[in-house]
């Protein structure tokens, strides 16, 4: 398989996908919420990606869980139902990522109320 092949393999998403959702649980554990926040975004984004590799779409390159969203409703409209947690998640990177939107500040609740939403 050719380098730029292997990017578009959804099990090598799905590895990296739980991996981060193992990192996500560590942030979790040592009360990191904003961490363990953008690690749950990142495990569901490569999930998604993952979902639409396997369905034969191109690989998009962003971050943007909505965007993504939208691409996966079209191929199993019931992922509809996660169009809230994915703009929450989204949220999340955001927070981490750049410092204004971080100060306020995730909590245990928050991210374990989520995380609920997310294993289903």
């Amino acid at each position: 398989m050719k380098k730029q092949d292997k990017e578009f393999y959804p099990p090598d998403w799905h590895k990296v996908a739980k991996k981060d959702w193992q990192r996500m649980k560590i942030m979790l554990d040592g009360s990191d919420f904003e961490a363990a926040g953008y690690f749950l975004q990142q495990s569901l984004e490569k999930y998604i990606k993952a979902f639409l590799l396997e369905k034969g779409s191109r690989l998009k390159k962003i971050h943007e869980l909505d965007a993504l969203l939208d691409d996966a409703v079209k191929y199993d409209a019931s992922l509809e139902f996660f169009r809230g947690l994915c703009e929450r998640f989204s949220g999340y990177y955001f927070a981490e990522r750049y410092p204004p939107l971080g100060e306020e500040g995730l909590t245990t609740k928050d991210i374990e109320k989520d995380l609920k939403e997310a294993r289903s």
